[in-house]
């Protein structure tokens, strides 16, 4: 399911063909959405946003990688800058192998890492090639 499948405001009934739009999105409209890789593979399913209540910026998604029904899955979190909105396909491509997202640092729905952690956030963006 997409962004435009979960839009019950009609927020993108309105968006032209100007450019990459749509630009401002609801967040719940993005729970779901699927991540593919520049090879058109999929890597998953955005679980969560993470906002920055201090800054007041969107710092990670949480993607879902493996697993079946909810089971066995691994957790990611994106940097948000390293995800690229797909808006023909409808999806947002993360430029990544799937063999280097599989080794990459994760977590599982209990164990949720400490997000605010400086060295925990220097390495995911190090391991995305994302700036802080």
């Amino acid at each position: 399911m997409n962004y435009e499948d979960r839009d019950t405001y009609g927020i993108y009934k309105n968006s032209n063909d100007s450019g990459p739009e749509p630009r401002f999105m609801g967040a719940d409209t993005l729970i779901g959405n699927e991540v593919r890789n520049h090879l058109d593979e999929d890597l998953g399913e955005i679980k969560e946003i993470m906002l920055d209540c201090v800054n007041g910026e969107i710092s990670y998604a949480v993607l879902s990688f493996g697993g079946i029904l909810g089971m066995g899955e691994k957790l990611f979190a994106i940097p948000w800058k390293a995800l690229i909105l797909d808006t023909e396909n409808k999806c947002f491509v993360l430029n990544i192998d799937k063999k280097r997202l599989e080794s990459a640092p994760g977590f599982d729905k209990d164990n949720w890492p400490d997000m605010a952690d400086k060295t925990w956030e220097n390495d995911i963006h190090s391991y995305y090639g994302t700036g802080i």
